[in-house]
């Protein structure tokens, strides 16, 4: 039988579920190791000083590259060296400043990484334009006389695809070395969101204050006092709508200067831009909202039933996250969450569980939040170190799912650098996610096979349902307004608070149905996602929900072949295009199938919890 708190293996190390009141104070234990990138702030400064001379060391070799292939080979051999070393540099920076984005001395240290990121690529822009200027003829020559060089076949090949999206050099540099004005929408954002915004205390119904943050915010949404949900979301959105027309701004600089980019590569769009950076179709995109927009009636039913179950009238937006079974508590040390994270993985082998311990023990994880450190969580990787995960645990079930997610980005990394070489160690996000959502699906399959209480199961079906609800649902409604934020901008169309509330909240209206109340507060929610202000970023999450919900089952029902084959798949990198790399491990993305599959499960959940919620309450459970 499940039970709502387990025994940790090491239960003097179990925490407290609060945000501590200064970095220092949290033990050594719970903060990442960030050693191995850099033994210290002088190491960094060190390596930053070295790297000036890089863009001089790439000069030398600009008109010289398709003068032989011992040359050729010569400048991608050192163009990895270089990127392996500034990856290191932005890494470091990132994650210092990450632990605590008030600090200026790491401000500094992103801004100096990021200079000199920019710089390299400026003074390496030269590349693609001379690569260019071989035919296919002389390539082959160079491949037979200069074996060392097929290693770097294909991405050659991607680089010759891209042919009529290059420039002359000059015009590639200039575009390389606006790169840093480019980050500036992500940047300020960043700052403004994690440094900047604080928020009033909510107030519960016994009039007590409770801190709002953005760690805090999603358990504060999960309380069954009513009263502190609603004050708590009110809290949090009366500040965005206090900046509401800077957010626009930030949104409409970052459109538009993905349009720039876009219309310079001479490519029809934005999305198809980005799409293509990565190797995935333009028809999968198109496919996810379309796929969707056909099975929006179970996402429906479920909010209907929300709202029944609540026993509310109005369904407002501070009652989606709330388990709509309260007499179950389920909260978790962190050392608890660690515990069941390895029994839910064990299906994955004892090779996979060995890396997940080596994350544990080695402080591969910074786990509680201080103030100042970035909200959310995230797994990080530089090639030839360790990768680390921020979070920011509060002990709910959700952060047992996030660590089990962040840790499936890690092993995911883990896998690929052992297996490849520095230029195809890397994955997109495309395939990422996949890594991520099915140890959530192991998980969650691991928790429902331990429990025969229709309480419990139905507890554990609401929160799956609500995964389904945030990360397909919910992320191709954001993928959506991404997709309509970029129109406005092709469109030369003005985008405003007002505009952006107004697309949002018929999107809310379309994806959560007539039983949700669409307030004034949720029409201003795309002023709070970091996501919106990267690249056609977010339809990768509920296209990685559907195959990883297809590759959990496989290995589940087929054991053996069909985690070798996950296996093969997270080793892969980017040795191969995306799509190519899910074929491997038995899912096509091209298609609809597994899109369907996936909500047809929801839609099964849906009617399965309906049923529990009828004998729960015929017993008086409910």
């Amino acid at each position: 039988m499940l039970e709502a708190r387990g025994a940790s293996i090491n239960e003097e190390f179990a925490m407290p579920d609060v945000m501590f009141a200064d970095r220092t104070e949290i033990p050594e234990r719970y903060r990442w190791d960030l050693t191995e990138l850099f033994a210290d702030d002088e190491a960094f400064l060190s390596a930053c000083e070295a790297a000036r001379a890089y863009p001089a060391r790439y000069a030398a070799f600009k008109g010289t590259l398709a003068s032989s292939p011992a040359r050729l080979l010569e400048f991608l051999k050192f163009d990895d060296e270089v990127g392996v070393a500034v990856g290191r540099m932005v890494e470091y920076a990132q994650r210092r400043s990450d632990e605590d984005t008030r600090v200026s001395r790491y401000q500094g240290f992103c801004a100096q990484a990021l200079s000199i990121a920019v710089d390299v690529r400026g003074a390496s822009s030269f590349f693609a334009s001379e690569i260019l200027s071989l035919d296919d003829e002389t390539m082959e020559r160079f491949y037979a006389q200069e074996p060392d060089l097929v290693v770097y076949r294909r991405f050659l090949d991607t680089v010759f695809r891209k042919r009529a999206h290059v420039l002359p050099p000059a015009e590639e540099e200039l575009l390389a070395r606006a790169g840093e004005m480019a980050a500036s929408p992500d940047n300020i954002f960043s700052l403004f969101n994690d440094a900047d915004l604080t928020f009033d205390d909510a107030v519960d119904s016994e009039g007590a204050p409770r801190p709002v943050t953005h760690g805090t915010f999603v358990p504060l949404l999960m309380s069954s006092d009513r009263v502190l949900r609603e004050s708590a979301f009110k809290s949090l959105y009366a500040r965005y709508g206090r900046f509401r027309n800077t957010c626009a701004a930030v949104l409409a600089a970052q459109a538009k200067q993905l349009k720039f980019f876009a219309d310079a590569r001479s490519y029809p769009s934005a999305l198809a831009a980005s799409l293509d950076e990565t190797e995935v179709p333009i028809e999968v995109y198109g496919n996810l909202i379309d796929t969707v927009h056909r099975n929006m009636d179970p996402m429906h039913r479920y909010v209907e039933l929300r709202r029944d179950l609540l026993g509310v009238d109005e369904l407002h937006f501070w009652d989606l996250h709330v388990p709509l079974f309260s007499d179950i508590d389920m909260k978790f040390t962190y050392e608890e969450a660690c515990d069941l994270m390895l029994e839910a993985l064990a299906p994955l082998g004892e090779d996979y569980l060995a890396i997940v311990r080596r994350a544990i023990g080695e402080r591969w994880i910074d786990v509680y939040e201080n103030p100042g450190k970035r909200s959310g969580a995230y797994s990080a990787r530089s090639f030839g170190t360790h990768p680390v995960m921020l979070l920011n645990f509060q002990g709910t079930l959700d952060d047992v799912f996030t660590l089990v997610h962040e840790v499936g980005h890690s092993v995911h990394t883990y896998l690929s650098q052992a297996a490849q070489p520095s230029r195809y160690a890397d994955y997109v996000i495309f395939v990422a996610e996949v890594a991520s959502t099915c140890n959530e699906a192991l998980l969650m399959h691991h928790l429902l096979s331990k429990t025969s209480d229709p309480a419990m199961r139905a507890y554990l079906l609401n929160h799956y349902l609500d995964q389904f609800k945030s990360t397909l649902y919910r992320q191709t409604m954001f993928a959506e307004f991404e997709l309509a934020v970029g129109e406005l901008a092709a469109a030369g169309e003005p985008i405003t608070a007002e505009v952006l509330c107004e697309r949002y909240r018929a999107l809310n209206e379309r994806y959560f149905g007539p039983a949700a109340c669409v307030d004034d507060d949720i029409a201003l929610e795309w002023a709070r996602i970091p996501h919106f202000y990267y690249d056609y970023y977010v339809y990768q999450y509920a296209t990685g929900f559907s195959a990883a919900t297809a590759l959990s089952h496989r290995i589940l029902d087929e054991g053996e072949p069909a985690v070798r084959a996950y296996k093969e798949f997270l080793s892969g990198g980017c040795s191969k295009p995306p799509i190519e790399l899910l074929r491997g491990a038995g899912v096509d993305m091209a298609s609809p199938e597994p899109i369907e599959e996936a909500l047809g499960l929801f839609d099964s959940m849906v009617d399965e919890l309906a049923e529990l919620a009828r004998e729960l309450k015929g017993a008086r459970r409910l």
